[in-house]
């Protein structure tokens, strides 16, 4: 079985386009339960302002909960992507356990 070189070319144009606009929505004032922030500054955790809490951190992400206004915060302390996070389908980080 061979595969075609234009699919081989389509998916990367595809996960491109699948998180470019999942980072629109967010930017436009899309809701979610939680914010995944990719790729977070160095001390970006430090930064984080009262009523925003970390759900859970990764090497290359952060989860974080927050009050309206939240994706605006985020990428004035500096973030450079933000994804909606929490949402049914959304991948589970390992993070804190309780209970």
């Amino acid at each position: 079985m061979t595969i075609d070189a234009r699919w081989l070319a389509a998916v990367p144009l595809v996960l491109i386009g699948w998180i470019g606009t999942l980072a629109l929505v967010m930017r436009l004032g899309g809701e979610a339960p939680a914010a995944l922030v990719m790729f977070p500054p160095e001390g970006f955790i430090r930064q984080l302002p009262e009523g925003v809490s970390v759900v859970s951190a990764g090497p290359v992400s952060v989860t974080l909960r927050g009050d309206e206004g939240l994706v605006a915060t985020l990428y004035r302390l500096g973030a450079p992507l933000v994804l909606p996070a929490g949402l049914t389908g959304c991948l589970p980080q390992i993070g804190p356990q309780t209970g």
